[in-house]
């Protein structure tokens, strides 16, 4: 008998004891977990403020990201510095149509590689219904070319969103260290710790309901609200020829007036990035329960660990 081996089972006369069948039941009488949502309990986790200003932002995001894509297409080109051109060598991206042997084409230019984008960007639609802009009209508001009313829409979303920022910072920061901005989103030393495994349980899909964030959250959350928004803000701000008057520092902060816009446009992308992951969770963690959270606040979290049905069977046999 090997020294991991206790004892033969005198009923059988082949099961054999070990250490590692011990453990093995025993994790799995511990570690056993019910479906997910059943027996768990509901908790207010979303208060009043954080989801009115959720369905704000939501909005504001909406309109301004189809009216920041009108005043796109009225110069279809990124570039660091000052002023814009190719002449200043400084151009990373074009979107235009280009006239070719075989008619116009919609060309996609990023540092240098030239990309055939038509029907999508550059030159959308056919014969006599083809357009020539960057960004097609069903992702521009309003649709069509029409800058003045894009301004004017994309102005006034901007500052509702800036309102609902400083509203959500009052809001979050009034209680102090039990506000949520304190308790829910800032990242301490546990979570950092914390993160690797959470990013791995995300990446094979297993959610965690609890009335906390997880560190992964808190980065995501975190990273769009104190570092995106701002950003957004702040190179806003700085294309604005006002505030250049005001705060010509500001502009100077990010290498000059195209490098903000620049930079803009690359906030405006990884928000959108943000979106698309964000979206993707709400569906594989549970579409309904998220939802009822940022609607009603109530959060249905994971039931407790219980024991094993089946152990319990073999334990009363």
């Amino acid at each position: 008998m090997s020294s991991e081996t206790l004892f033969k089972t005198d009923f059988t006369g082949d099961e054999t004891v070990t250490w590692t069948s011990i453990s093995s039941k025993i994790s799995a009488r511990f570690h056993y977990r019910a479906k997910p949502h059943q027996g768990g309990r509901l908790v207010y986790r979303q208060s009043v403020a954080t989801r009115l200003t959720h369905w704000l932002w939501a909005l504001c995001l909406f309109f301004l990201a189809g009216s920041g894509l009108q005043i796109f297409n009225a110069h279809p080109e990124l570039s660091f510095g000052e002023q814009s051109g190719a002449a200043t060598g400084q151009v990373f991206l074009t979107i235009e149509a280009k006239d070719t042997p075989k008619g116009p084409v919609g060309i996609t230019n990023f540092l240098g590689l030239e990309m055939d984008s038509s029907g999508l960007l550059g030159l959308q639609g056919e014969g006599l219904f083809q357009t020539y802009q960057a960004f097609p009209s069903f992702m521009t508001l309003p649709s069509g070319r029409d800058l003045t009313t894009g301004r004017a829409v994309h102005f006034f979303f901007a500052w509702l969103f800036v309102a609902t920022l400083l509203i959500w910072l009052i809001a979050g920061l009034r209680r102090g260290p039990k506000g949520h901005i304190i308790q829910d989103l800032w990242m301490t030393k546990t979570d950092w710790q914390a993160l690797p495994a959470d990013f791995m349980a995300h990446v094979k899909g297993q959610f965690h309901h609890t009335r906390r964030y997880q560190s992964l959250q808190k980065l995501a959350y975190g990273s769009v609200l104190f570092f995106l928004f701002p950003l957004m803000i702040a190179t806003g701000l700085a294309m604005s020829p006002g505030m250049n008057a005001i705060l010509p520092w500001l502009t100077e902060l990010f290498g000059g007036r195209q490098s903000a816009r620049s930079f803009h446009f690359i906030g405006l992308v990884l928000l959108f990035g943000f979106f698309l992951i964000h979206m993707a969770m709400i569906l594989l963690a549970g579409p309904i329960n998220e939802l009822r959270a940022i609607i009603t606040g109530w959060y249905r979290t994971d039931p407790p660990i219980s024991p094993s049905p089946k152990l319990d069977d073999e334990a009363s046999q």
